[in-house]
């Protein structure tokens, strides 16, 4: 016997971890996460394009004020390029890193859009702090990065010697600023993956805890190896805030474990 025709052809949708998304469902869910997130890039680019100039302006300060400060450098706190489409390329370069950051709270919502399915109704609230969370240490982390950058510049070209003189390249310029802001960004992401890893169950605060010696050498060993400019201070700046966003992330699983021991003896 037939069903009779309801008229909709609309896939049921996944409400609970126990209903089961097929491979095809789950590519045509994850290429529709990517599209929605190229299509934030995209605005974001527009948007940097209109605005080049000061962001340019805003990107090579570091370089200025160092120049200005410290006139023994011979540096003129001018950028120049060595090839007729060099100047295209950094644009369109600065304007795709500025626009994958003005993306970004489009783009941590689609991930964390693809990822609930697997999760329980109790933990899809958590929806909210992390896309806030995750952007806001971002963001926190390019800061950190633009405010060490002077710094690392200055401790890099003291290396070249008295008698060099510091001319640098656009292109090379930009592209350090940029692997800087993003080392730094993603590294402050650290925090939110630990409290993650918590909630879901993989990770124990008591683990954590138990093991703070070896994250601390391993937090500066890898602050040591991602940091692009390879300086001191930029090292230090990255392995310090790392080390207490450890501490604070058991913190908050510890918080979140007694809750939810405490919700189950409710329960029980």
């Amino acid at each position: 016997m037939k069903l009779p025709f309801t008229g909709s052809d609309e896939k049921p949708k996944v409400k609970t971890p126990d209903d089961r998304m097929t491979l095809t469902e789950h590519l045509a869910e994850l290429r529709t996460r990517i599209i929605r997130s190229l299509l934030a890039v995209v605005v974001g680019i527009i948007v940097l394009l209109a605005f080049y100039d000061q962001v340019l302006r805003f990107i090579t300060k570091p370089y200025v004020d160092l120049c200005e400060s410290k006139p023994s450098l011979g540096c003129s706190g001018k950028l120049g390029f060595l090839g007729p489409l060099e100047g295209l390329s950094t644009r369109l370069s600065i304007c795709t890193y500025g626009g994958i950051i003005l993306a970004l709270p489009v783009i941590m919502w689609q991930i964390w859009r693809f990822i609930v399915p697997a999760l329980h109704a109790k933990e899809k609230k958590y929806a909210i702090p992390f896309v806030l969370s995750s952007v806001g240490l971002f963001v926190l982390g390019g800061a950190v990065a633009y405010w060490t950058f002077t710094p690392a510049l200055d401790f890099l070209i003291s290396w070249a010697g008295d008698d060099v003189q510091a001319n640098f390249q656009v292109s090379k310029y930009v592209s350090l600023f940029g692997l800087m802001v993003a080392a730094f960004g993603i590294a402050f992401e650290f925090p939110v993956l630990l409290v993650f890893l918590q909630l879901v169950g993989v990770l124990t605060p008591q683990t954590l805890m138990k093991q703070w010696r070896y994250a601390i050498v391993i937090i500066f060993v890898l602050a040591a190896i991602i940091t692009p400019s390879g300086d001191p201070y930029s090292m230090l700046a990255l392995a310090v805030p790392m080390t207490i966003f450890y501490m604070i992330s058991i913190v908050i699983g510890r918080i979140a474990q007694k809750r939810k021991l405490a919700r189950e003896a409710a329960e029980a």
